[in-house]
């Protein structure tokens, strides 16, 4: 409803969240926790037609058996012969074969910038797209935190960082990803995730808009 719309920058936070769930292995729980609706609603503050994306991306989830989803998100994210599309930041910044590079070490010094510590049941390098939007929510969630409480220069400082992370990290590469993505996926929900992503995160990298 119009009355509980969400603020802009709350919304981003609640959108950087929902998209990085969306990118662990898929189960029951994405639809008893409503991930699509809350997508939905707050990304038709921002943008009505990434909104109809993520309608459409709900009813792709629905659409398809569980074991479906699971068998395309093992082929498309973890392999084991031929990973279809890598979700970690180094392969596309630094080469085909590059995990742990200098890329994924300045994501991780961005990450300590702000205390931010992967869970230690989370198994994957620190540049997997699951970290980066976490970390872009964890950014934005305090901006907005900052914010209510007026320190105005604890936010500028946020919003920097977040602005430099998405130029030289996931703003970089989402869209060799998301090719990669949508090429691979044999479900509509992976290719519509492919779809939504870049167009959410190219909205919010200055670099990426111009282009």
């Amino acid at each position: 409803m119009e009355q509980n719309k969400l603020p802009a920058n709350q919304a981003r936070a609640v959108i950087y969240r929902l998209l990085g769930a969306c990118y662990y292995q898929p189960e029951a729980a994405f639809s008893e926790e409503d991930v699509f609706g809350q997508l939905r609603e707050a990304l038709a503050v921002l943008d009505d037609s990434l909104a109809e994306k993520a309608a459409r991306l709900g009813e792709a989830f629905a659409a398809e058996s569980l074991d479906e989803l699971l068998l395309d998100y093992s082929r498309l994210f973890l392999g084991p012969f031929n990973i279809l599309a890598k979700p970690y930041g180094s392969i596309y910044l630094e080469g085909e074969k590059v995990v742990m590079g200098d890329s994924t070490m300045d994501a991780l010094a961005c990450y300590r910038q702000e205390d931010f510590v992967l869970s230690e049941d989370f198994r994957e390098v620190p540049d997997h797209i699951a970290a980066e939007l976490e970390f872009l929510y964890l950014l934005t969630f305090r901006e907005n935190e900052a914010l209510a409480s007026g320190e105005t220069k604890r936010r500028d400082a946020l919003a920097a960082l977040k602005t430099t992370f998405l130029q030289k990290h996931l703003g970089r590469w989402v869209q060799p990803f998301a090719a990669a993505l949508r090429q691979g996926a044999a479900t509509d929900f992976y290719r519509l995730l492919a779809e939504l992503t870049e167009g959410f995160i190219r909205k919010q990298s200055p670099r990426l808009a111009q282009g």
